[in-house]
C-alpha cells in the first residue's frame, strides 16, 4: 500500500470516529443506493455527505454537520483516482499533460455535470431558499456534494469502492462527450484558420445578455469580415465566445 493510501486510510479510520449523523428523515436511501449503484453500511456518512450547510441555520441540532469535511476527504480519493486512472489510460503522455487532462476532469464544472447526470440534487438536504438557487452557486452546491459522497463512500466500503464510483462517472461523461479533455481554445483555432485563409481576425459582439446580476445569459455572434459565422451562449462571455468561435470554425473549414 502507497503512503498516500495509508495516509487515506488512517483519515478514513479517524473520521469514523467523529462523525454525527444528522437527521436522515427525508433521504430514500433504497433509493439512494440505486442511484450510487452502491450498498450502504452507515447512512450517517451520506445524510452528513448530503447536508448542505444552510439546512445548519435552521435547526437547533448542534450535532449536525454539513458536508464540508467530507468534501475536503472526497476531493483527495477523487484526485488520487484521476491520476491513477489517467496514468494507466495515457502511458505516453507527459507529466504537464497528465495533470491539464486531470484538471479538466476535477475541476468544478465537470464535477457538477457529475452530478447533474445522476440527479444527485434530488437527495440534497439545504433550505428552502438554498434549494431554489440556480446557475452557479446550484453547480458549486452539487460539485461540493460530489466530492463528499465520494468521501461518505470511502468511509463506508472503502478505496476500491470509491475507485469504482468515480471511474464509473468520469468514464460516462467521457464517453457521452459531457466534459472534454482535449485543448479546446476555438477562439485560438479560428483566428489560425481565418489568418490562414487571409480573411482577417475574426471580431465577437454581443448581441443579447438577460439574467439576474450572479447568473447572467450571454449570446455572442462572430464575425469575419461582415459576415456571421456562428453565435454562441454561454453564462459568461468567455464561454460564449468559444461556442461561437467552435460554430465558426465548423462553417468555415466545411465552405474550404
Amino acid at each position: 500500500m502507497s503512503i498516500l493510501n495509508r495516509l487515506l486510510e488512517w483519515v478514513r479510520r479517524g473520521f469514523g470516529k467523529q462523525l454525527q449523523a444528522p437527521p436522515a428523515s427525508s433521504i430514500d436511501f433504497s433509493q439512494l443506493e440505486q442511484l450510487l449503484q452502491y450498498s450502504i453500511h452507515q447512512q450517517h456518512f451520506f445524510s452528513e455527505a448530503l447536508t448542505h450547510r444552510s439546512l445548519l441555520q435552521l435547526t437547533e441540532n448542534e450535532s449536525m454537520l454539513s458536508n464540508e469535511r467530507l468534501e475536503f476527504l472526497g476531493d483527495a480519493v477523487l484526485n488520487l483516482v484521476v491520476a491513477e486512472y489517467l496514468f494507466r489510460s495515457h502511458a505516453d503522455a507527459h507529466e504537464g499533460d497528465l495533470t491539464k487532462i486531470r484538471s479538466r476532469l476535477v475541476n468544478r464544472k465537470a464535477l457538477s455535470i457529475y452530478a447533474y447526470e445522476m440527479k444527485l440534487g434530488n437527495f440534497m438536504l439545504m433550505s428552502p431558499s438554498t434549494a431554489q438557487m440556480e446557475g452557479k452557486g446550484m453547480d458549486t452546491i452539487l460539485a461540493d456534494a460530489f466530492e463528499a459522497v465520494i468521501g461518505a463512500i470511502y468511509l463506508d466500503g472503502g478505496f476500491q469502492h470509491a475507485k469504482q464510483f468515480i471511474e464509473r462517472h468520469v468514464e460516462h461523461a467521457l464517453r457521452q462527450d459531457m466534459v472534454k479533455i482535449d485543448d479546446e481554445n476555438f477562439k485560438s483555432q479560428l483566428l489560425e484558420h481565418t489568418q490562414a485563409l487571409g480573411l482577417g481576425p475574426p471580431r465577437y459582439v454581443t448581441i443579447d445578455q438577460h439574467g439576474p446580476d450572479h447568473d447572467r445569459t450571454f449570446t455572442i455572434e462572430v464575425l469575419v469580415g461582415n459576415i456571421s459565422y456562428g453565435k454562441g451562449i454561454g453564462k459568461n462571455k468567455k464561454d460564449a465566445e468559444q461556442a461561437a468561435a467552435e460554430q465558426a470554425l465548423q462553417a468555415i473549414q466545411g465552405t474550404v
